[in-house]
């Protein structure tokens, strides 16, 4: 059981007979009655996003999920393939579970695929991702007293705002969880 003083970003939980990811939650405590807990959660299945308010001291059952580190191989028109690195089972992911990891994810990446028994729920990445730039515009120096910005295309498919000396073929650092740039890898 998770109660509401136990809560974190990222744990999932079973309520009304559904599984629901924590997205974000916050207590309040009102000047009179109890304190109350605002919880952002989504529908691990759907994806539908909901807000719901809860009394302090209410508690879920914990669903016990399980995370395999597995290897992306390759996509085609419906699925995502991972390959387990130590069994070298192969299964395929929907892409709607995929949400925003098909943004950073190329080929032979490792990742964790997040389990409900057998059923798939999810990709988790890495916190951060390295990927090569291969389009950009050429900086100029000048053009601003703060440094800067430019949109660069990544390997990927994805287009992310970089620094103006970033050229292409040049090999940055990207943060999954907002889509930004970290720095260049050497």
């Amino acid at each position: 059981m998770i109660s509401t003083g136990e809560l974190k970003k990222g744990a999932t939980i079973e309520h009304d007979g559904k599984l629901y990811s924590i997205l974000d939650y916050n207590h309040i405590k009102m000047g009179r009655g109890s304190a109350q807990v605002r919880i952002k959660l989504r529908d691990v299945r759907s994806g539908s996003i909901t807000e719901q308010t809860f009394q302090a001291g209410t508690k879920w059952p914990r669903a016990r999920v399980e995370r395999r580190e597995m290897q992306y191989l390759y996509s085609d028109d419906q699925f995502y393939h991972f390959m387990n690195t130590e069994s070298f089972e192969q299964i395929p992911v929907s892409a709607d579970k995929m949400t925003d990891a098909n943004k950073y994810l190329k080929e032979n990446d490792v990742c964790e695929v997040v389990l409900y028994g057998e059923e798939v729920i999810g990709v988790e990445l890495p916190i951060t991702v390295e990927l090569t730039v291969v389009e950009t515009e050429p900086g100029f120096k000048g053009d601003t007293a703060t440094g800067g910005n430019k949109p660069a295309k990544l390997e990927t498919g994805l287009t992310i705002n970089v620094p103006l000396f970033i050229e292409e073929g040049t090999r940055i650092r990207v943060n999954t969880d907002t889509g930004q740039y970290i720095e260049r890898v050497q």
